[in-house]
C-alpha cells in the first residue's frame, strides 16, 4: 500500500518517516517552494517528496492530510479531483468536524473515510503513544485494512464511535483546558508580574498551574486557535466555564458564603462521587518544580480557576474521568490538581475561606475574571486573528522562560507518571 502525506510539517514528517521505516512506500509534499529543502532533509529515508498534493493523491492508496484545521477545506478542494476512487483518506487535525465537512464535500464518493488523531506532539515518536481512530464513510473490511496500516505506527489505538464523540471529548481535554491556562497567563501578564514572584502562587498546585501555562504558551498560537474556534462543541463548554467563573466571582465579592459553599459542594459531589481510582498527586514532587523561592511570603489562594472548572463540569454534566480516553498532558495535569484540591478537605476549606474573605488576593481574582471574559468573547465571535494576537501578546510577556517551562513541565509529567501519581 502506498502512503501519501499531504503536509510535511513536523507531524507529517514524523508519520512519513515511521511508515517508511516500516517498509511502506511513502509519498509526501508540502508547499511547492519547500520541495527542494524537504528532499534534502529527507534524503536517504525512502520518502519521495513531490511538488504538491495532486501528485501525491494520484499515487497514494492511503492519504493523510497533515495540514492546519483552518486550511483543511482549501487543501482538500485542491487535491480531491486527483484522489484514487477507492483510496483510504484521513486527516491529522485535532478538530474533526471541519475535516469531515471538507472530505464529504470534495472527495469522490468511492473513497473510504475515517478519522485519526495522535494524542502527542512531534517531539515524541509514535511508539507507545495514544492514537484515536473512528470510522466514518467506510466498510468494515476497509476499516480493518486501515487499522492494519495504522498498527505500523506502533501506537496504542483507541477506537471511538464517530467524529462527534471525538470533538466533544476534545472540547474538554483541549479547547477548554487550554483556555483556562491561557486565561491564567493573560491575567498575570495584565497584572504585570511573574506568578512565581508572588506569595499566592508557591504551593504545589500553583507550580503545576504555572508550568502548564508556560508549556501551552511555548507552542504556536494557530494550533490553539483552531482547537477552540473550529470545534463546534468547544463554544458550549467555554461559555459554561465563563458563566461558572463569573457567578462564583460574584458570590466571592458579595461574601455570600452559604450560596458559595452550596455551589462548590454540589459540584464536588457530582464530579468526584464514587471516584476511587485517584491520581493522587504527590505534593512534595509538585513543590520541587517551583520557579521561585518565596515560601516566606506564602498565603492562601482562592483557586478560582479550579473551582470554576468543577462547577462547569457539573453544569454541563460532564464526567472528566470519562474523557481520559482522549487525555493530553495539560488535561491530565489540570484534572490532577483539581482532584488534589477537592479531595483534600483542609485545603478546600482554606480555599473557600480565602475566596470569600481574603482581600489581599481579590485583585488577582479580578484579573483572572477579566481574562476569562476576554478569551470567551474572542472564541464566541470566532475571531481567529484576535485569538492569535491575544495569545502572542501573553507569550511575549513570558518569552524568556517558555522553553525552560516546557522542559520543566515535561519532567514534572514524567515524575508524576512514574511515581504514585498515575497520570
Amino acid at each position: 500500500m502506498n502512503i501519501g502525506i499531504i503536509g510535511l510539517g513536523d507531524m507529517g514528517k514524523l508519520y512519513a518517516i515511521k511508515f517508511a521505516e516500516q517498509g511502506l512506500t511513502v509519498y509526501g509534499c508540502d508547499l511547492p517552494e519547500k520541495q527542494e529543502a524537504l528532499q534534502k532533509e529527507l534524503q536517504g529515508k525512502n520518502i519521495t517528496v513531490l511538488k504538491d498534493g495532486s501528485e501525491v493523491s494520484k499515487l497514494a492508496d492511503f492519504i493523510f492530510y497533515a495540514v492546519e484545521a483552518e486550511k483543511i477545506g482549501e487543501v482538500v478542494a485542491a487535491c480531491a479531483f486527483f484522489t484514487k476512487p477507492n483510496a483510504l483518506v484521513t486527516g491529522m487535525t485535532s478538530v474533526k468536524t471541519p475535516e469531515i465537512d471538507a472530505f464529504e464535500k470534495y472527495l469522490p464518493k468511492e473513497t473510504s473515510l475515517l478519522i485519526t488523531h495522535s494524542l502527542h506532539g512531534p517531539g515524541f515518536r509514535t511508539e507507545g503513544q495514544k492514537l484515536i481512530i473512528a470510522p466514518h464513510r467506510i466498510t468494515p473490511e476497509k476499516y480493518e485494512e486501515a487499522k492494519g496500516v495504522l498498527a505500523k505506527l506502533e501506537s496504542e489505538i483507541i477506537e471511538l464511535e464517530d467524529y462527534h464523540q471525538h470533538d466533544r471529548i476534545m472540547a474538554d481535554t483541549q479547547a477548554l483546558t487550554h483556555m483556562g491556562f491561557e486565561s491564567m497567563g493573560t491575567a498575570w501578564k495584565n497584572a504585570g508580574y511573574y506568578p512565581w514572584n508572588n506569595g499566592a502562587y508557591v504551593s504545589g498546585i500553583d507550580n503545576v498551574k504555572i508550568l502548564t501555562t508556560l508549556r501551552i504558551y511555548s507552542y504556536k498560537s494557530h494550533v490553539y486557535a483552531g482547537l477552540a474556534i473550529l470545534n463546534p462543541y468547544a463554544q458550549e463548554q467555554i461559555s459554561a466555564y465563563a458563566k461558572s467563573e463569573s457567578e462564583l466571582f460574584k458570590m466571592m465579592i458579595q461574601e455570600d458564603e452559604e450560596a458559595f459553599r452550596k455551589r462548590i459542594y454540589a459540584a464536588k459531589k457530582f464530579v468526584f462521587h464514587g471516584q476511587t481510582n485517584l491520581m493522587l498527586f504527590d505534593d512534595e514532587i509538585m513543590r520541587e518544580f517551583s520557579l521561585g523561592d518565596n515560601q516566606a511570603l506564602a498565603k492562601s489562594n482562592s483557586h478560582l480557576s479550579l473551582l470554576a472548572m468543577v462547577d462547569a463540569w457539573y453544569s454541563l454534566r460532564i464526567n472528566p474521568y470519562e474523557n481520559l480516553v482522549g487525555q493530553t498532558p495539560p488535561f491530565k495535569l489540570r484534572l490532577g490538581i483539581v482532584e488534589y484540591l477537592f479531595k483534600n478537605e483542609e485545603l478546600l476549606e482554606d480555599t473557600i475561606r480565602a475566596a470569600l474573605y481574603d482581600k489581599s488576593i481579590r485583585g488577582d481574582d479580578l484579573e483572572f475574571h477579566t481574562a476569562v471574559r476576554e478569551w470567551a468573547s474572542i472564541i464566541k465571535y470566532k475571531d481567529m486573528e484576535g485569538y492569535k494576537n491575544h495569545f502572542n501578546e501573553t507569550k511575549d510577556f513570558f518569552k524568556d522562560l517558555l522553553e525552560h517551562g516546557r522542559l520543566q513541565s515535561a519532567e514534572l509529567i514524567k515524575r508524576l507518571s512514574s511515581g504514585k501519581a498515575d497520570i
